[in-house]
């Protein structure tokens, strides 16, 4: 490792983002092995359809205001220029609460065709009426999410991400307790609505724009900006929302509720364990990112030192769900979700592969690429339904998973090879080097789980007690020692042969 201080600036991040994501797996733990047990599989499956429509009308109706709302603070931010981050957090406010009242009344109008053609029965629009509101909830958080990311605001980012994860599991336990099976919608609602409540608290306590008043006409040049931009990448965000929902329509066809609360049990799993490594790329490396993104150099370190860093943290993860998955899900879930650790470890393999490619996709966005990011992402997602709905009647449940790998394995060469074009970006050798040994150790414990549970189990634990520690030395090695926790790592380490 060469740059100790941006090296300490991606693991403080990460330390504090990825330790509030942690507690929000621990906490959601609860509240989904509540439904697990309450609901059963179709329940399970119910309430994963419900968010995913909720997350695909969101999207659409966000027009991916957040996201480039996010680049254009950051970009402002970078360059001190208090007018401009100004300028976009009024255009910013004022166009989000317009779009998320039009789009929670339009998701209003459509709710009997929508109930028609997620759920199969014009009925269910009573139910589904009442996502609106959770519509109108989330595409308002996403402006304060920008807000705060844009000025990289870490510790409020994750406080309302831990707060809003410990009202929302209270609340929605308390409502299946007390509804049952009625009362899925209001479970699935309280989580937009606690992160909306929680996000406008830290956004007021932010300073005020002091400046004069922004000019509507500058605001309404603000707004061109951000739809010009974020309908490239709200349309990539319909892509991918949309072939979920694709997805778990065909697995419900295919193989009925409990087949889709098989498939809503490992795909939760699979997008839940690594968000202390994801999470803190969307909240500190992207406005990062988008600060440098015309220096060359200084972009290319950057995207090969959050990729280290990313493997280092997610390898030991990677390798104990790999070992332990029938273990975690009967845990998450119950015994009646036991075909769900086939995909699982399936996923496994292509999280290693998303955690190589998420770096580089965020090169895309913070130079605004908004035509390349969405074909990047039609063609991967477009690859994950059909390889889904090719596989489903021969493979079964099995399908989902080896699609997931192959989406990836076709998404993952697409980016890279975009980012090279863009900035020259190449890996360093130490990425072939901990990537190719990292996907070796997690095909070789797939095999030993599938011939013997507890073989596979034991020798994962081993293999992801032996990559912690290397990363424990690598990190006291990056120059952490700063703290009082680097320098604990530095005496103990330094003493170690595998320092030398």
């Amino acid at each position: 490792m060469t740059d100790a201080k941006s090296y300490r600036q991606i693991l403080r991040s990460s330390v504090i983002i990825g330790g509030a994501s942690i507690l929000n797996i621990l906490v959601g733990l609860v509240r989904t092995k509540v439904a697990a047990v309450l609901l059963g599989p179709a329940g399970v499956g119910l309430i994963g359809l419900f968010q995913n429509l909720m997350s695909m009308a969101s999207t659409v109706a966000g027009l991916g205001f957040g996201n480039v709302g996010t680049r254009q603070i950051a970009e402002a931010a970078g360059r001190d220029d208090r007018h401009a981050v100004a300028a976009a957090r009024r255009a910013l406010f004022w166009g989000t609460l317009l779009l998320a009242v039009a789009g929670a009344a339009l998701f209003w109008a459509l709710r009997d065709v929508l109930a028609v053609m997620v759920v199969g029965d014009a009925r269910s629009g009573v139910q589904i009426q009442w996502l609106a509101i959770g519509v109108a909830a989330t595409v308002g958080a996403s402006s304060q999410g920008a807000l705060l990311n844009g000025l990289r605001r870490i510790g409020d980012i994750a406080r309302v991400s831990i707060f809003s994860a410990l009202l929302s599991t209270v609340l929605g336990i308390f409502l299946l307790l007390w509804l049952g099976q009625t009362g899925v919608v209001a479970f699935v609602l309280v989580a937009p609505l606690c992160t909306l409540l929680f996000g406008y608290i830290f956004a007021l306590r932010m300073p005020k724009v002091s400046l004069p008043a922004t000019p509507w006409l500058l605001i309404a040049a603000q707004w061109r900006m951000l739809a010009k931009l974020g309908a490239a990448f709200m349309l990539a965000g319909v892509v991918a929302t949309l072939a979920q929902l694709l997805v778990r329509t065909l697995v419900q066809k295919h193989l009925g509720p409990n087949g889709l609360g098989n498939f809503q049990a490992s795909w939760q799993i699979s997008m839940t364990y690594l968000g202390f490594v994801l999470s803190a790329m969307g909240t500190d490396y992207y406005p990062r990112l988008t600060a440098c993104i015309d220096d060359r150099v200084a972009t290319n370190r950057m995207v090969n030192e959050q990729t280290e860093v990313a493997l280092l943290l997610g390898g030991p993860v990677l390798l104990a769900m790999m070992g332990l998955a029938p273990w975690v899900i009967e845990l998450l879930y119950s015994r009646q979700f036991q075909e769900a650790q086939g995909v699982l470890r399936w996923q496994v393999i292509g999280d290693l592969l998303k955690i190589l490619s998420w770096p580089l996709g965020f090169i895309l966005l913070a130079a605004g690429n908004g035509r390349a990011f969405l074909i990047t992402e039609a063609i991967g997602f477009g690859l994950f339904v059909i390889l889904t709905w090719c596989g489903l009647p021969a493979l079964g449940i099995q399908a989902t998973g080896m699609a997931f790998v192959g989406m990836y394995a076709a998404y993952l060469p697409m980016v890279y090879w975009l980012a090279h074009r863009k900035t020259g970006f190449r890996w360093s050798p130490r990425i072939w080097r901990q990537s190719g040994a990292l996907l070796g150790l997690c095909v070789l414990v797939k095999f030993l789980a599938e011939w013997s549970l507890f073989a596979g189990g034991v020798f994962s634990l081993v293999a992801a007690f032996g990559l912690a520690i290397h990363a424990m030395v690598q990190f006291s090695r990056c120059g952490a020692s700063e703290n009082p926790v680097g320098r604990l790592c530095m005496k103990i380490f330094r003493k170690l042969p595998i320092y030398k």
